[in-house]
C-alpha cells in the first residue's frame, strides 16, 4: 500500500475509473446494456488500485458494500424491473464509496438520477441528435438507461472526496454535515 491521502488515493481511483465510466455510459445509451468487461474491469480496478492506495482495512471492509449492494440489486431485478447490467455495475461501484457517506451518495444518486433522464429524454427528442445517433436503441426503448445515473453518481462521487473543497460546499448545499 502507498501512503497516501484519501484525497490523493481517490484522485488515483477517479483517474482509473474515467475511461470505465464514458465506457459505460456510451454503451448503455447506444445499446441499453452494460458489458460484463466494463463491470469486470470497474471490479478489477478497485481490487488492484484500491489495495494499492486505500489502508488494507478499509480495502477489506469495502468488498463487504459490493456485496450487499449486489444481493440489492439482485432483488430489485426480479421485483422492480432494474436491470441486470445496472445491478451489476451498482454492485462493481459501491466499493469506492464509504458506507457512512450513504447521506451524501443516494441524494446524489437521486439528482444525477432525475437529471439523466430529463437530458435523456430532451436529447431524444433533437431531431439533429437522433440523427447523428441513429442506431442507438435508448431513443426507441420506454426504459432508460440508468447507467448515466450510476456512473454520474460514482464520478461525482470520487470527484468530491479527491478534491476535498467541493465536498464541504456540497453537504452544505444539500443541508447536510458530515459525521
Amino acid at each position: 500500500m502507498l501512503a497516501l491521502s484519501i484525497a490523493h488515493a481517490y484522485q488515483v481511483l477517479l483517474v482509473c475509473v474515467l475511461p470505465i465510466a464514458a465506457w459505460v455510459a456510451w454503451s448503455d445509451l447506444k445499446t441499453m446494456k452494460i458489458p460484463n468487461k466494463a463491470v469486470m474491469s470497474l471490479l478489477v480496478v478497485f481490487f488492484f488500485a484500491g489495495l494499492l492506495v486505500l489502508p488494507l482495512d478499509v480495502w477489506v471492509w469495502r468488498w463487504l458494500n459490493f456485496a450487499v449492494v449486489l444481493a440489492i440489486g439482485f432483488v430489485l431485478n426480479a421485483a422492480a424491473n432494474v436491470g441486470a447490467g445496472d445491478a451489476k455495475f451498482a454492485a462493481a461501484a459501491a466499493p469506492f464509496f464509504h458506507a457512512a457517506d450513504i447521506r451524501l451518495v443516494l441524494p446524489l444518486f437521486a439528482a444525477f438520477l432525475l437529471g439523466a433522464f430529463a437530458a435523456h429524454r430532451l436529447m431524444r427528442a433533437i431531431p439533429l441528435v437522433r440523427r447523428m445517433t441513429p442506431d442507438w436503441v435508448s431513443w426507441q426503448r420506454k426504459d432508460f438507461p440508468m447507467g448515466l445515473a450510476l456512473v454520474g453518481t460514482l464520478v461525482a462521487y470520487l470527484a468530491l472526496v479527491a478534491f476535498p473543497p467541493l465536498y464541504p460546499w456540497l453537504l452544505s448545499l444539500v443541508g447536510l454535515t458530515r459525521m
